[in-house]
């Protein structure tokens, strides 16, 4: 069963339409890959799948719609995000950005401890401010603060953008690892920089509109997504 499916999925801003009637799959024990340029939709779509933007249109997470549900619950069952932007607070310790996402998810304070210990410089950091963190460490501490409830899918927004390679790198071997323990991970980036070497499958998306749905990896998917370009630039 494919972990989390998305089907019909329209995001209006007033009059605009940013994701026009969008179908996606994201498999468990793979990683999927959404890509497309600036202003695609590709935010609009991952924010629409947690429920934290409005939309019409079907999820499934495991099969169940949920569609109809808050973000939160959404969360509790399993559909975890990480954000463009972190969305961390920034004027709280590392460990008080876990406790409260431990809160969220309903899940007992020593769970923190196990989230600190995915990314050793966090336990290393766990007394500083989010907001003296580096970049990747911020997103480190936002990885790990989706992981804490144990999600069966995983969206990721922007995972590497601006990030030093190595901190890139160490995310890129992070996301491969959990989909091969058998978790489904959506990835949603402007390019695959970085991440070409753990995407197994992928769509393209321009104007708010699947154009390309591609099996294979990365190199299959960075020619559909080429050709795709030509196509919303003529």
């Amino acid at each position: 069963m494919t972990a989390l499916e998305i089907a019909g999925l329209f995001v209006r801003y007033g009059g605009a339409l940013a994701v026009d009637d969008i179908a996606l799959s994201v498999p468990p024990g793979q990683v999927t890959a959404l890509v497309g340029p600036n202003g695609a939709g590709k935010s609009s779509a991952v924010l629409a799948t947690c429920g934290t933007v409005r939309s019409t249109g079907e999820v499934r997470l495991d099969g169940e719609r949920v569609d109809g549900w808050s973000p939160g619950r959404r969360t509790r069952a399993g559909l975890a995000l990480v954000p463009q932007g972190r969305q961390l607070f920034s004027r709280l310790t590392v460990r008080e950005n876990l406790l409260i996402g431990a809160d969220q998810l309903r899940l007992p304070a020593r769970s923190v401890a196990a989230a600190e210990e995915r990314f050793p410089i966090l336990a290393e950091r766990r007394s500083s401010l989010a907001g003296v963190l580096s970049g990747g460490e911020q997103q480190m501490l936002a990885v790990a603060r989706a992981l804490m409830g144990r999600p069966r899918a995983l969206l990721l927004d922007e995972l590497v953008t601006g990030l030093a390679p190595l901190i890139v790198q160490q995310l890129a071997t992070t996301v491969r690892a959990l989909a091969d323990d058998g978790l489904a991970v959506l990835v949603a980036a402007p390019d695959l920089v970085g991440l070409r070497d753990v995407v197994d499958r992928g769509y393209v998306l321009v104007r708010g509109r699947v154009v390309a749905e591609v099996e294979g990896g990365h190199r299959p998917l960075q020619s559909a997504y080429e050709r795709a370009l030509g196509l919303a630039v003529g």
